[in-house]
């Protein structure tokens, strides 16, 4: 369980480092169904987006929890 909690972050950067650079040379990814997240948050003038993908996330993170595993704690 605690692998699996140390790869969620690195399953986090994978996707928006992949995603921004596929979403913004205007990729979808096929089956990664890589989207545009506008955040518009208006008490703390909050306004940015981002790329994302839940595929290229669980992707990510199980490819991280794998190499947590192998390197063991």
């Amino acid at each position: 369980m605690i692998a699996f909690l140390k790869a969620i972050p690195f399953g986090i950067f994978l996707t928006v480092v992949v995603a921004l650079f596929m979403g913004s040379g205007g990729a979808t990814g096929g089956m990664l169904n890589i989207f545009k997240v506008d955040v518009d948050y208006a008490p703390l003038m909050l306004d940015f987006s981002f790329y994302w993908s839940w595929m290229l996330f669980l992707g990510g993170t199980f490819l991280a929890f794998v190499f947590v595993l192998m390197m063991g704690d």
